[in-house]
């Protein structure tokens, strides 16, 4: 009666086989085993190529984060108010890309890297002399929303056929950066048309 208890309670037949049949089915259930797709074994290399490329993208929107926060709270003056509130909108929806690359890159197998891999590239988001130099932000925006753009174009392009779930997430990060710049360029004209830019 109590051996029947056991068996019943932790779902355990009582023979040794069993529980290591078991256990090596969940192993292999943890482990990559797709026929198609990214996942294939004969896929491994671009799959390989493809983190490389997720972590890329993670480390800009992460660096976007930075530089979009210190430039939206550095500026002086009326004309940046505008500015200023669109990035801090800007800041939580960078972050949020950050976050979907950083969990793709551990659905394919990846390891999201820590802050020592960081290496800064955004020159030309750093904060302006004058505090008032509202331009300088928004051309600066602009050429990070192009880069953005671009990077991502090409992880389209590379998933085309292999990974349709990550091609699908860029996608849509993609029209997020895409409105980001349109607004932008549209501040910039703003500017452009008065002789201040």
């Amino acid at each position: 009666m109590v051996s029947f208890l056991l068996a019943f309670d932790t779902g355990w037949s009582g023979h040794p086989e069993a529980r290591v049949t078991k256990r090596t089915e969940e192993r292999r259930m943890t482990m990559p085993t797709m026929d198609r797709g990214v996942l294939a074994p004969e896929n491994e290399d671009r799959r390989k190529q493809l983190i490389e490329l997720l972590k890329k993208a993670y480390w800009m929107e992460m660096e976007t984060v930075m530089s979009y926060t210190a430039n939206s709270v550095n500026p002086d003056g009326v004309r940046a108010q505008e500015v200023i509130e669109d990035l801090e909108e800007d800041i939580q929806e960078e972050l949020g890309h950050a976050q979907e690359f950083a969990q793709r890159i551990k659905e394919l197998w990846g390891t999201v890297p820590g802050s020592m891999e960081f290496e800064a590239e955004q020159s030309y988001l750093q904060p302006p002399e004058e505090s008032t130099d509202i331009v300088h932000v928004i051309k600066g925006v602009i050429e990070a929303e192009r880069g953005a753009i671009d990077f991502y174009n090409e992880i389209i392009d590379f998933t085309d056929g292999l990974d349709y779930v990550t091609q699908d997430m860029v996608i849509a990060i993609l029209r997020d950066e895409e409105g980001h710049l349109r607004l932008f360029e549209g501040f910039l004209r703003e500017f452009e048309a008065e002789g201040t830019a």
